[in-house]
């Protein structure tokens, strides 16, 4: 369970020559099979898919060599499946497949070694209209996509991550709802779980056929989350979220089985789509294992919601969300007292640390070597001054380090870290993360997303609960000087919190 970590500072020195062994590299959402962009377009979008927008990377680059003295040489994008088969599995669209090529081919040309995520919420559309990941079929089609990639492409690429995240064609998308809006359908999504995680698992083995001679393996969204308060209630209720962010992807892979509940009960394994055979393939062994960092939030037993979360006001998108939520056993609350981006992201510089441990204290030696993604600070170009956004920017990338080079001294195998643009993900994050994670004021004129209503009454997901505890614990997680934040940048191994025991 995370929870609040003590740990021993190594001095800034230790913590840098730690870090600087890291791979290095910057990761975009950049489709290279798609179209270039004539001028003046940003984006182009297949279903909601971003064709090229790279004009960040070099920023990113930037921050890399000024805050961790380091040159990225590592290049991650995504191959951009629809663009490849856009008309069925029987065709391949060769202008596409040359655009690959010459990517691949330029980025090597610079003394980058390039990296390919084979899909990223980019479904084409003759598999999403028969019904995508609710489907088998999906698993065995992207199998065969990654055949051929790593039958072309082998040759020339470092690593292979087979999803970009594995929760949001499945768990997002198809349980939840939240991407595309109105699809999910609760329990009845549940096989899109077991399906995106087949698929990873056909794929990692058509692509060692293959014999491509780079690494291979998964990635999924690590969120740092801590008990709203220290009624015990709130601890289960932090086991119960972290069962469903975690536990529900990471115990097929690491364990071959699909997570079982508190009560016995294992909702993807009895929702009747898992075959013989199928968890062997899905828990074969991986090259690695990627984090993708989702930011931090607070969890409150369903019992204990009224005490930390106003009922009414800027609260009322979130606290929709909480009344799904609380089948799950578990309620989202935003921080107190926390630092925020100018888009009200919480400034937590050790969560990404504490969930990296997480998952080590779950796991144990059953993780394989981990690579972190992180998603930047959530501040747009118009929150102030360029400098000052970078300085913040920075700040906060050299205080999250510092953290992490503690729990990689406790043991924590961490070998790699790919610098995100956050701004491939802007639209997602402004439109959901935003309002559900975090409180948006009353004044400002923002549309809330879709609710996945169709969870109401969905008794698969009914969890009966015990007569809540009164406690009177303080409901303050953490909290954090923003002037030790900012002193992160120029002073690694400053920063400092302020932590229950």
């Amino acid at each position: 369970m995370i929870g609040y970590r003590r740990v021993v500072r190594m001095s800034a020195s230790e913590a840098w020559n730690r870090m600087r062994g890291l791979d290095w590299g910057i990761a975009t959402a950049d489709n290279i099979g798609a179209p270039a962009l004539t001028p003046g377009e940003r984006t182009a979008s297949i279903r909601g898919v971003c064709a090229p927008v790279s004009g960040h990377a070099d920023r990113w680059a930037r921050d890399l060599r000024e805050v961790v003295g380091v040159t990225p040489v590592a290049h991650r994008a995504i191959v951009g499946w629809p663009y490849l088969q856009p008309d069925g599995p029987g065709g391949w669209d060769r202008a596409a497949l040359d655009r690959c090529d010459r990517a691949l081919d330029a980025r090597l040309a610079a003394g980058l070694r390039p990296s390919l995520t084979l899909l990223h919420m980019d479904l084409p559309a003759w598999l999403d209209d028969e019904g995508g990941w609710l489907l088998r079929e999906t698993a065995l089609r992207f199998a065969d996509f990654a055949a051929e990639l790593g039958r072309r492409f082998g040759d020339r690429v470092n690593r292979w991550i087979t999803f970009t995240d594995l929760a949001a064609p499945s768990l997002a998308d198809r349980v939840a709802g939240i991407r595309p809006p109105g699809r999910g359908i609760g329990a009845a999504g549940l096989p899109a779980v077991h399906h995106v995680l087949l698929a990873h698992g056909l794929a990692v083995r058509a692509l060692r056929d293959a014999a491509v001679y780079g690494k291979i393996g998964s990635a999924l969204p690590l969120i740092g989350s801590y008990a709203a308060t220290g009624d015990p209630w709130d601890r289960i209720a932090l086991e119960s979220f972290e069962s469903w962010t975690l536990r529900l992807f990471l115990d097929p892979l690491l364990l071959s089985e699909h997570m079982t509940q508190d009560d016995g009960t294992s909702p993807v394994a009895e929702s009747g789509c898992v075959r013989p055979g199928d968890m062997e393939i899905i828990g074969g062994p991986q090259d690695f294992l990627g984090f993708t960092w989702a930011g931090s939030c607070r969890i409150a037993a369903p019992e204990n919601l009224a005490r930390v979360l106003p009922a009414m006001g800027c609260f009322g998108a979130l606290n929709d969300v909480n009344r799904l939520l609380v089948r799950l056993g578990f309620t989202i609350v935003p921080f107190d007292e926390v630092p925020t981006s100018s888009n009200g992201w919480p400034i937590v510089p050790e969560a990404l640390a504490d969930a990296v441990a997480a998952a080590r204290d779950l796991y144990g030696d059953l993780l394989p070597p981990l690579y972190i993604t992180d998603s930047g600070i959530g501040e747009l170009d118009t929150a102030g001054p360029p400098g000052q956004i970078t300085e913040r920017r920075r700040a906060l990338l050299a205080a999250r380090l510092t953290w992490l080079s503690d729990v990689m001294a406790e043991g924590v195998d961490v070998r790699g870290y790919e610098y995100w643009s956050v701004m491939d993900n802007l639209e997602w994050q402004l439109r959901y993360y935003r309002l559900y994670g975090i409180a948006v004021p009353d004044r400002e004129p923002v549309t809330q997303p879709p609710i996945p209503c169709d969870w109401i009454g969905a008794g698969t997901f009914d969890q009966p609960r015990p007569a809540a505890s009164v406690t009177t614990t303080a409901t303050t997680a953490t909290t954090t000087d923003p002037a030790d934040v900012a002193a992160a940048a120029g002073k690694p191994g400053t920063v400092r919190l302020l932590r229950r025991d």
